[in-house]
C-alpha cells in the first residue's frame, strides 16, 4: 500500500516500491562483512547494467549527484587540461560552474534549450580547439527533459581522440548505454533516479586505465575519485562513513530492477507512463514543451497556462493536496513546470496526477473543463 504521502512526480528523489523502503529498516555497521558485500554487489551489478565490466571500474561515492560529477571531473581532468562543455540546460552549466570552481580550463558550446547538441557540433568545435582534452555532456537534460545523441558525439570525441565524461544523472537504468559500443571515459550517475533507490549515494563508471592515471589529479580528499577505489580495492570498505541505508536501498530497488525484466522493462513502463502524460495533458489543451523527437521519458516540461489567474506555487499546492508532487520549470524565457515520469508509479497514477492537475486548474479558474 502506498503512504499517505504524495506521490512524486520528480525526477529524484522519487516514488519508491515499500520493499525499497523497507530495505532501510536495518541498521549496518560500515566494516561489516555484510555491508562490504553488498557494497561489492552493487558496484558488480551496476558495472553489468552498462556492459562496463570488462572496460571500467564502478566508483561510488557519498552524497547527491553532483558530488560524483564534481569528483569524476576533479579525479581524471588533470590541472593542464581543458574541457568542453556542451549546454542545452541547467545540469549543462552546472557542469561549466563546476569547472570554473575547480581551475580547470573550460570552454563552452551553448545550444537552445529546445535543441540538442549535434555531433557535427563538436567536430567542429574539436577541429578549432586542438587543446580540448575532455569533452563534458548532459545525456537527459533534466532542466527540459531533452535527450542528446550521446552515441553520436561519443563517436566524434573518440575519432578526434578525446575524452568524453558523461552526466547520465536522469537516464542509466532506462535508457541503454553500452560501454562496448559508446566509447566514454566516465559515465556518472546516482542511486536516486531511474534505478528507483533513494538519493544520497553517486557512482562513477570510470576507464580503468584512466583511473590509474588519475592519483594526484583531485582537488580534494574527501572526492578523490583515484583515492576512493583504490582503498575499496585493497580493503573492500568505504574510505569513510559510508550511506549505509541508501546502499541497502539501492541493493533492495537492484532486485525489483531485475524482477522487473531490467533495463528494457523499466524503459518501457517509463515510456508508457510518458505517453500517457502527454496524451492526457494534450486532452487538457496543455503543450509539451519538446517535440516528441527529442523529448526522453524520463520528465515532460509543459507550457504554463496562458492566463492571469495562474500561479506555480498555488497550482504546485493544490496539485499536492490532491495527491502529487510536480516540478517548477527551470527554463528562462517561458514559464513552464514539469511533470515527471519515473519512480515506482505506472499509467493509472500518470492519469490520475493528469486528473489533479485538471482539478487544480478548474478550481483557480484557469480550465473551463
Amino acid at each position: 500500500m502506498r503512504p499517505a504521502a504524495p506521490i512524486l512526480l520528480t525526477p529524484g528523489p522519487l516514488t519508491t516500491s515499500a520493499r525499497t523502503r523497507q530495505a532501510m529498516d536495518l541498521d549496518w555497521g560500515s566494516w561489516d562483512e555484510g555491508f562490504n558485500q553488498l557494497t561489492a554487489s552493487l558496484r558488480e551489478q551496476l558495472l553489468v547494467i552498462v556492459n562496463g565490466t570488462d572496460s571500467h571500474h564502478c566508483v561510488p561515492l557519498q552524497g547527491s549527484g553532483t558530488f560524483a560529477v564534481e569528483a569524476a571531473i576533479g579525479t581524471l581532468v588533470p590541472r593542464n587540461g581543458k574541457v568542453l562543455v556542451l549546454i542545452n540546460g541547467a545540469y549543462g552549466k552546472r557542469l561549466a560552474r563546476i569547472c570554473e570552481v575547480l581551475g580547470r580550463s573550460f570552454s563552452t558550446f551553448e545550444s537552445a534549450e529546445d535543441a540538442p547538441t549535434t555531433a557535427a557540433d563538436v567536430e567542429h568545435l574539436l577541429h578549432a580547439d586542438p587543446s580540448i582534452s575532455h569533452v563534458a555532456l548532459v545525456h537527459c537534460e533534466t532542466s527540459t527533459g531533452i535527450l542528446n545523441p550521446l552515441a553520436e558525439i561519443a563517436e566524434v570525441v573518440a575519432r578526434h581522440g578525446k575524452r568524453l565524461i558523461v552526466d547520465a544523472m536522469s537516464s542509466f537504468g532506462a535508457l541503454p548505454i553500452d560501454a562496448r559500443q559508446v566509447p566514454f571515459e566516465a559515465l556518472i550517475a546516482a542511486s536516486g533516479k531511474c534505478l528507483e533507490g533513494v538519493p544520497g549515494m553517486g557512482f562513477v563508471f570510470v576507464r580503468k586505465e584512466a583511473l590509474a592515471a588519475a592519483a594526484g589529479n583531485s582537488h580534494s580528499l574527501a572526492m578523490d575519485l583515484h583515492d576512493q577505489h583504490a582503498y575499496m580495492a585493497r580493503t573492500g570498505q568505504w574510505r569513510f562513513t559510508p550511506p549505509t541505508h541508501v546502499v541497502a536501498a539501492l541493493h533492495e530497488a537492484l532486485l525489483q530492477y531485475h524482477e522487473e525484466g531490467g533495463l528494457p522493462a523499466r524503459l518501457g513502463r517509463y515510456a508508457d507512463n510518458c505517453q500517457v502524460l502527454l496524451a492526457e495533458m494534450d486532452r487538457l489543451g496543455l503543450r509539451s514543451f519538446l517535440p516528441a523527437a527529442i523529448q526522453a521519458p524520463i520528465i515532460v516540461t509543459f507550457h504554463a497556462p496562458n492566463d492571469p489567474r495562474y500561479r506555480f506555487q498555488a497550482f504546485y499546492e493544490r496539485v499536492k493536496a490532491k495527491g502529487f508532487i510536480l516540478y517548477p520549470g527551470k527554463l528562462t524565457r517561458v514559464e513552464t513546470f514539469r511533470v515527471g515520469c519515473i519512480g515506482q508509479v505506472g499509467r493509472g497514477d500518470m492519469r490520475a496526477a493528469v486528473a489533479a492537475i485538471a482539478a487544480a486548474l478548474r478550481e483557480m479558474q484557469v480550465l473551463e473543463l
